[in-house]
């Protein structure tokens, strides 16, 4: 909006050109999101807990988490809030990327609003059934892939592996299953890490700040070249999106630091996981973002592994309990020990990732 609306007055008023550049609109993008969370942050969580929006505990969780019940769920609507004001000032509202992401970030949080709503209306924490879910995630990560795809465009379908120069594969039309299974896997994997006060709202600080260079890079035409990386026109826009979602999370991680005021909720994480799976399909990092969310990976595989080895072993466990979080807990370390050492990988990760850039 500000882009648009100072475009035509930078001939009258030089200083206003600054609203031009994308570094500006992009870092001022994630205050004014910071902001938004911070002053908004009180009034939602107010609200939701008058209209008795509480978290809903597992009985074979923790034991220490029992005293969460009650808290406020929900609180990813603060996120999404804060990233829409931010990015309707902010961003080249004529950006095809921006609408998308942006689109993706409500659609997957619709999903999980509805899920958060019959958790509390049941009193459980079962929610949507899980097909249904999985079904409607499917729904919007289709919609996403056909708008990305381009059949006269080869580069969209090309699977580029981290270290290598060149794409190993072109996928073609099995680009599309790939893509809606990827974007559905991300949002659950961000889900699943989402069980202790601050986790999945750090971890995903950690992987927008990777993302937030690679949308940058990715863009100009300049620098991809020099890195052998592809370029995606119109992809930097998505820097302003990035920062602001960054912004956002840092805003409402205030809230939810430990003691957590509020929890995010299924709105809120299926929302983050969705579009971080959306970001690495434009700018063609589908296998990097494996390595950007290292702990997420960790997260999920351990939810796989225990399950299957509870089945091969007919009732024995791989972990005292899945996902892995909650298996050092088990071991005697403290929830913001968890949560701290798992921050520090997860930063970690991003910085490995992102060397893959130049060591290719």
């Amino acid at each position: 909006m500000f882009l648009e609306l100072f475009r035509s007055l930078v001939q009258y008023f030089s200083p206003l050109n600054v609203f031009k550049y994308l570094t500006f609109r992009s870092a001022y993008a994630a205050v004014t999101a910071l902001l938004i969370a911070f002053l908004l942050g009180p009034m939602i969580i107010d609200k939701l807990r008058r209209l008795k929006f509480g978290q809903s505990v597992r009985t074979d969780g923790p034991e220490s988490h029992l005293v969460k019940s009650g808290t406020p769920t929900m609180g990813g609507i603060l996120i999404i809030l804060a990233v829409a004001i931010a990015v309707l000032l902010w961003a080249d509202l004529r950006s095809f990327y921006v609408w998308l992401a942006l689109g993706s970030l409500v659609g997957f949080g619709a999903i999980g609003f509805v899920d958060d709503w019959l958790k509390i209306k049941l009193h459980n924490s079962d929610g949507i059934p899980a097909w249904v879910k999985l079904a409607a995630q499917a729904l919007v990560a289709s919609a996403v892939a056909l708008l990305i795809y381009d059949p006269k465009n080869s580069a969209t379908t090309m699977l580029y592996v981290p270290f290598f120069k060149d794409p190993v594969l072109n996928l073609g039309v099995a680009w599309m299953p790939f893509a809606i299974i990827y974007v559905v896997y991300w949002s659950n994997a961000v889900n699943i890490a989402d069980g202790l006060d601050g986790l999945a709202t750090g971890l995903t600080i950690m992987a927008l700040i990777a993302f937030s260079v690679l949308t940058y890079i990715t863009g100009r035409p300049d620098w991809s070249s020099y890195l052998n990386i592809p370029n995606v026109k119109g992809a930097g826009e998505l820097t302003v999106f990035n920062l602001a979602l960054l912004g956002a999370c840092v805003g409402f991680l205030w809230f939810n630091a430990h003691p957590a005021e509020v929890f995010k909720g299924d709105v809120g994480s299926l929302a983050l996981g969705g579009v971080l799976g959306v970001l690495s399909l434009i700018v063609k990092k589908e296998l990097l973002l494996l390595l950007i969310g290292g702990v997420f990976m960790m997260e999920i595989l351990s939810d796989v592994l225990q399950v299957g080895y509870f089945k091969l072993t007919k009732g024995k466990r791989l972990f005292r309990m899945a996902p892995i979080h909650h298996h050092f807990e088990l071991r005697g370390w403290k929830e913001t020990k968890v949560v701290t050492r798992f921050w520090i990988l997860g930063g970690l990760f991003a910085i490995l990732a992102l060397s893959t850039l130049k060591i290719q």
